[in-house]
């Protein structure tokens, strides 16, 4: 079910907290984008589908 704008709109304003004053950007990075992608209720599953699709 795809989420509201009311929830999209919560979910970032925690990232953007639980983020906020990160400095290395290289170790979290993976971390990041999990974070920032499930803002849109994105899954880590399918992130790795679609860098799966990209590689090949």
């Amino acid at each position: 079910m795809p989420l509201s704008w009311n929830e999209i709109k919560d979910r970032a304003l925690s990232f953007s907290k639980e983020w906020a004053g990160t400095y290395n950007e290289e170790a979290g990075a993976k971390p990041f984008l999990e974070a920032f992608f499930s803002v849109f209720g994105i899954t880590r599953k399918k992130i790795a589908t679609f860098e799966e699709r990209v590689k090949n």
